[in-house]
């Protein structure tokens, strides 16, 4: 793993629409922008920059909620039975179905509102607009840049109305391709890159039928408040599924610090400059992490309940670093979206012809040192123990432990299982 400096997380969604019986039309072109004028970043320094644009982008405590509500509703299911190393981007995936889900009508898209918790299509496009404007960092020392784009089949007739909405609070680029030239997949790879860093550069195959594709990136930068000592990492054992393997552990101590405990889990968090977190949950000695998950009502619970303590908190974290490739169409349909992937899926509202999503898959990478953690995501969507004193907490990570990241208005950017840092 390369030295970092700073957080950096990543995150790539690519929502692809394809015509459910192989249909094109004669499209009436409008103007196309292809690029946007992204928000300005404040200076890291700049508090009564950051405290204006939080006024003038007013996002409802109740948007938060549904959104982190969906996270943790889409993690129970991901989760399940997972025994291998797992990371997930919830905030990506909100953003595609967001958009996707302006251009769904009827049935089609009252499941999309009510998986995504909001109650029209105006009001999801509105409160991401402004979430999104809060959201986006762009300064000296932190970065949390979102950026999406449309990509339009030349013969397919995309509704105006669509791709105004998406340009004016998804800040999304248009670009006109088509989708039976295999040149469409590298230029949209090309984008991705660019707006990931260079981190990501998938290879991505499109399809004669294809009339749209949907594309989120998330690029997160940060730095630890207080960074690990690199002359006190030492190699110990850390307890996987199936045998103990040998790793790096960083470690450092804070004298006066929060932690929570639940039942079966202590939960505490390690501070970012942008004043995000990044959260760790480790279940008591004797439960797994599957246990963990089943036995709670629900994952927000191992992220927001349990009982507050101050005091000491002992860290031993694994360096560790993985990839994670899911495929999210089962779960979104046992969480109750399921017209979307018919064939008489309801999209009037991008196209009057026929339409519908075939597949949905994310791709993931997560790296974590001394300095920094370093996390990617991309996904393709395809559119055819033992009690703690109450004044010290240890959170000896050698076991697999549950981590997400969030924003510092709680959002959640990522989360994901630890289950074996050797990996």
């Amino acid at each position: 793993m390369r030295k970092l400096s700073t957080v950096m997380l990543l995150g790539v969604i690519v929502f692809l629409l394809c015509s459910c019986l192989n249909q094109s039309t004669d499209a009436e072109k409008g103007i196309l922008t292809k690029g946007v004028v992204y928000p300005e970043g404040s200076a890291f320094d700049d508090f009564e920059a950051r405290q204006k644009l939080v006024e003038e982008n007013p996002v409802k405590d109740r948007f938060v909620k549904s959104v982190n509500t969906f996270s943790y509703d889409t993690m129970q299911v991901l989760f399940k039975n997972q025994t291998e190393n797992f990371n997930y981007s919830p905030l990506s995936l909100y953003y595609a179905l967001a958009l996707a889900g302006t251009g769904a009508d009827g049935e089609t898209q009252e499941q999309m509102l009510d998986l995504m918790g909001v109650s029209s299509a105006k009001e999801l496009s509105v409160q991401c607009g402004n979430l999104y404007r809060i959201l986006y960092t762009d300064n000296e020392i932190s970065k949390l840049k979102i950026a999406n784009s449309l990509w339009l089949d030349d013969d397919a007739a995309i509704k105006d109305e669509f791709v105004s909405n998406a340009a004016e609070d998804f800040y999304a680029s248009v670009f006109p391709v088509d989708f039976a030239d295999g040149n469409a997949g590298t230029l949209m790879s090309k984008w991705i890159s660019e707006n990931t860093n260079g981190t990501i550069q998938p290879n991505l195959e499109t399809k004669t039928d294809q009339i749209l594709s949907i594309i989120n990136t998330i690029y997160f930068c940060d730095e630890w408040t207080s960074r690990f000592d690199k002359d006190k990492t030492q190699d110990d054992l850390f307890h996987a599924v199936g045998n103990d393997v040998t790793v790096a552990f960083m470690n450092q101590t804070f004298g006066s610090s929060g932690f929570t405990k639940g039942e079966n889990f202590t939960r505490s968090s390690l501070n970012l400059k942008g004043n995000g977190q990044m959260v760790f949950i480790l279940p008591d000695e004797g439960v797994s992490v599957a246990q963990l998950i089943s036995h709670s009502d629900s994952m927000e619970t191992l992220f927001e309940d349990g009982e507050s303590y101050s005091g000491e908190v002992v860290w031993k974290i694994p360096k560790f670093r993985f990839d994670t490739e899911m495929d999210v169409i089962d779960s979104l349909e046992a969480l109750g979206i399921t017209k979307a992937f018919d064939s008489d899926a309801d999209f009037s509202n991008i196209t009057d012809g026929m339409a519908c999503i075939s597949s949905i898959i994310q791709q993931t990478h997560i790296a974590i040192d001394e300095n920094g953690v370093e996390a990617s995501a991309f996904t393709q969507i395809d559119y055819y123990g033992a009690m703690l004193p109450k004044d010290r907490a240890e959170m000896i990570l050698d076991r697999p432990f549950l981590y997400g990241i969030t924003a510092p208005n709680g959002t959640l950017l990522f989360v994901g299982v630890c289950n074996d840092p050797s990996l």
